[in-house]
């Protein structure tokens, strides 16, 4: 037996497996988060009595992510009753029927105020299907009405993927007539 051979492969073996293993106990370096976000991609829900109502709709684009902003109007200076969530398929307020949407993912939006008051309609969209412009956006595929009704109301934003987003408040101006409004943001990857 060449003992010179085996104990030179021997040790060859014993050096990969020690490599191996030093590899599974060393933690990896984690990837840094795209543009530092680091939202995630569940629920978002915040409930709070408030007596808003909805006034218009609107979005922007910014170097990471796409903005979806729903201004209110009402006695609070801040909103804080939101509902936005990832969902197989939005469906109108009252009637049930499906909202289709373009992209790869559909937000559901339901923000606890009206679209209406006692004076009637606060918003009225001219377009059910496109509330804003949004074709060509690196994110945004669509954003649609699905409806106010019992005192809520809710849109439905088609993406391009199920991707990290953050829902936040900015409060109104005070003697003003700009009132709260609830913003959505939604980053161009992951």
């Amino acid at each position: 037996m060449n003992r010179p051979r085996t104990l030179s492969t021997l040790m060859v073996v014993l050096t990969a497996v020690a490599a191996v293993l030093v590899g599974l106990v060393t933690p990896a370096a984690a990837a840094a988060p795209y543009c530092g976000i680091t939202w995630g991609s569940l629920t978002k829900v915040s409930t709070a009595a408030d007596s808003e109502v909805l006034t218009d709709v609107r979005a922007g684009r910014h170097a990471c992510f796409d903005r979806l902003v729903i201004d209110l109007t009402g006695q609070d200076n801040s909103f804080r009753s939101y509902d936005v969530r990832y969902v197989g398929q939005v469906t109108e307020d009252g009637s049930g029927r499906v909202v289709p949407l373009r992209g790869g993912a559909d937000l559901q939006i339901v923000v606890r105020a009206p679209a209406y008051d006692e004076n009637g309609e606060t918003y009225r969209p001219g377009n059910r299907a496109e509330l804003v412009r949004v074709n060509g956006w690196t994110t945004f595929r669509q954003v649609a009405w699905a409806g106010s009704f019992e005192g809520q109301t809710t849109l439905g934003l088609g993406v391009r993927a199920r991707l990290p987003y953050r829902v936040f408040t900015l409060a109104g101006a005070p003697y003003s007539d700009q009132g709260p409004r609830l913003v959505i943001d939604v980053a161009h990857r992951w």
